[in-house]
């Protein structure tokens, strides 16, 4: 099948969505997940995607979560981690240690249970944000707790993959080196995005004004080129730039172009005034355009073509799928809205719409599902099914949980 076609037939499918979405007034990410299992199960949709595709769905989420971080205010975000560690740890260690006993129960194989925690511990902030934006609570305190833990615990998984993988796959052993190396890493990177925000983006006004060429660049005369004809084209390279520079540091790409849409502040857009055009205004609705309606849905609608069903396996693995999912969906979210509540200080609202949003899993749960089912054959058939039918019931349970709570929420 053409990559052009598949394409065409994912945007056909978004139309569907977003009509069903009106129809049954369900965020649109509860129906481009539905789409793509649908249209990979009728063999509408190649089972494989090609590179293409899944480049095109990549940069999908990158712009996503650029969008994201361009709305929020960095001093919230900050603000924002000093209560959410515990949020991050405990949100963290619930599901990982729920989903080791549950699998070690199953198959009693602790390289397999310890790669099924792996994989079941990391929250998908991307899929939240998302469902948040559809009700118009991505700018809530709950919104922020729930990205900024889901930051440090991407951090705290990053090091675990690091660590654990090599011990699961029988190549090596933990090592305090090895631990400091991964850390290490994640401090460099967000010095790094700090460094950009603070000094390289304003440069021609602060500590690097004095330095020759450096000292009369700025992001704001970047962004206002060709009479603010490439404000976006700017915007969507630097995404990518620090999307890639997040990825070299060992991070999913689409929490370094978060961090960059959250350093790009509104002053940067004060130029050209005899327009008369708000171009920070306009900006935000173009990325929120591309990201939303176009490129962004893309990334959900193969997310969900990750579903394949094989009924004789499906039946069989159900039983097992469908009580790992009732105790992680409760374990998920005791554990974060306990310690959204009593470690970050949020009202019980706040805490159980953290605990909502804690419930998605994609990114990471399918990096490392892959590492284990495809590259080391730790994993079952059976066991890469039930984990599969898992994530897809928790990814589920985000909009729907979020849609319910948001009536008592407000």
């Amino acid at each position: 099948m053409h990559d052009l076609l598949i394409l065409a037939i994912i945007w056909a499918s978004v139309f569907v969505a977003a009509y069903l979405a009106h129809k049954t007034r369900l965020t649109p990410v509860l129906w481009y997940l539905f789409c793509g299992t649908v249209l990979v199960n009728l063999n509408i949709l190649p089972l494989e995607m090609s590179i293409f595709i899944q480049d095109f769905s990549e940069l999908g989420i990158i712009i996503i979560m650029f969008a994201l971080g361009f709305e929020e205010n960095t001093s919230n975000f900050i603000g924002g981690i000093k209560r959410s560690w515990g949020i991050a740890l405990f949100g963290a260690v619930a599901p990982f240690s729920i989903a080791y006993f549950v699998t070690l129960h199953f198959w009693g194989n602790e390289n397999t249970a310890l790669l099924c925690a792996l994989a079941m511990m990391a929250t998908a902030v991307s899929l939240t944000m998302v469902s948040l934006k559809g009700e118009g609570l991505n700018n809530t305190p709950a919104a922020t707790g729930i990205m900024t833990s889901a930051v440090l615990d991407d951090i705290g998984s990053l090091a675990l993959v690091a660590i654990l993988v090599p011990i699961a796959t029988g190549e090596a052993t933990a090592s305090v080196s090895g631990i400091a190396w991964v850390l290490g890493k994640a401090c460099a990177f967000f010095i790094v995005v700090a460094i950009i925000g603070s000094w390289l983006f304003p440069a021609s006004q602060g500590l690097l004004k004095k330095l020759p060429i450096i000292g009369k660049i700025n992001l704001r005369g970047f962004l206002s080129m060709g009479q603010g004809e490439y404000t976006i084209l700017s915007l969507l390279l630097i995404a990518v730039a620090v999307g890639l520079l997040a990825h070299e540091f060992g991070f999913h790409p689409a929490i370094g172009a978060y961090m960059a849409g959250l350093v790009i502040h509104q002053e940067y857009f004060d130029f050209h005034q005899e327009q008369q055009v708000d171009f920070y205004q306009q900006a935000r609705e173009i990325i929120d355009n591309v990201a939303f309606t176009w490129i962004g849905p893309v990334f959900f609608v193969t997310l969900g073509a990750k579903l394949i069903f094989d009924m004789a396996l499906f039946l069989s693995v159900l039983p097992e799928a469908i009580f790992l999912f009732v105790v992680l969906f409760f374990g998920q979210i005791i554990s974060a809205g306990l310690a959204a509540r009593f470690t970050g200080g949020f009202n019980w609202p706040d805490s159980l719409m953290i605990g909502f949003g804690m419930l998605g899993r994609a990114e990471l749960a399918f990096v490392v599902m892959n590492i284990a089912f495809v590259q080391y054959e730790i994993l079952s058939l059976e066991a890469f099914y039930t984990l599969m039918l898992t994530c897809f019931m928790l990814n589920i349970s985000v909009p729907l949980t979020i849609r319910w709570w948001k009536t008592r929420f407000i």
